[in-house]
């Protein structure tokens, strides 16, 4: 039997993110139990508007327990899905076995369902919590192979600067109008996640590719290899032109989705990590080639 819900001196709230104080009562939650600092989405753009948070405040205003769906559509098998997110998920260890993370779970899904959204995907370390929802794992691949020859572009790319003006509106603006970087799997909006990603991860360059109106997420290591993260435009331009435009020549590659738009022959490689990609709802769909979500869509 599950244990029953105990808030004894808790009070339960939703839809804080307009609220400083509640805003930044999850920052510090998350802060304090994964170490990742949200504050400079609020230089960003702020959180996405979708979002719907869920959580269980002490009486001094500290959050003892979290979590924030929000809108994410995404498609899969070339099916555009209205989707949403789950993120956010905590609870501080003194308020822990009292029932409030699943209590706050069983309240945001039942608002995704009450918001019309016909499926659910979350990252967890944790499958097994998620199971009884009617979660199920996706398994996630990137790709690799042998770089192809950088094409002539005509002008290099050059840095974008998330935290700049001038840069963040462009990449705005290309985040409103992207594409899917994959038919298979890839979201079709993720404006807030992806720009707070840029600051998540300090290995990761962004750069804009002015002749495709592309914004480029990458990274190459000491030894030359070189990863493609993400690409955000209404086209997605080809591996080769990719390479011309950011001046690198590296003899392989490897990309975090499915390169079925980059003209680039490669395999697939089991992405090898702890967290999971779930889904909840659309049936028994699965994956009719292998892929995964760009990591600058992680949330």
């Amino acid at each position: 039997m599950a244990k029953r819900l105990d808030s004894a001196g808790l009070t339960f709230r939703q839809d804080y993110f307009g609220d400083p104080a509640g805003w930044a009562a999850l920052v510090c939650l998350l802060q304090d139990i994964f170490g990742i600092d949200i504050g400079p989405l609020q230089q960003l753009g702020g959180p996405d508007p979708a979002s719907m948070p869920f959580g269980w405040f002490d009486a001094g205003g500290e959050l003892a327990a979290n979590i924030s769906a929000f809108a994410l559509p995404f498609v899969i098998n070339g099916r555009v899905v209205h989707a949403a997110g789950l993120q956010s998920g905590a609870v501080r260890p003194q308020w822990r076995g009292r029932g409030l993370y699943r209590d706050l779970t069983a309240k945001a899904l039942d608002w995704c369902d009450q918001q019309g959204f016909e499926a659910v995907i979350l990252y967890t370390d944790k499958p097994s919590l998620y199971e009884a929802y009617g979660f199920r794992s996706i398994p996630l691949h990137r790709y690799e192979g042998a770089a192809p020859a950088p094409s002539t572009p005509a002008a290099p790319a050059r840095w974008l600067l998330p935290t700049a003006s001038g840069d963040l509106a462009l990449l705005q603006s290309l985040l409103k109008n992207r594409t899917p970087v994959s038919a298979s799997l890839g979201v079709t909006a993720n404006a807030a996640m992806f720009l707070i990603n840029t600051q998540l991860d300090a290995d990761v360059r962004i750069s804009f590719l002015e002749d495709q109106q592309a914004a480029v997420a990458w990274k190459i290591d000491d030894a030359g290899r070189f990863s493609l993260i993400d690409v955000v435009a209404a086209e997605i331009p080809t591996l080769a032109a990719i390479l011309g435009g950011l001046e690198v020549a590296p003899a392989s590659a490897e990309v975090f989705f499915r390169p079925d738009k980059l003209c680039w022959p490669s395999v697939p490689r089991p992405l090898e990590s702890g967290t999971r990609l779930m889904l909840r709802g659309l049936g028994d769909i699965a994956l009719t080639s292998p892929a995964m979500l760009s990591p600058m869509a992680d949330f």
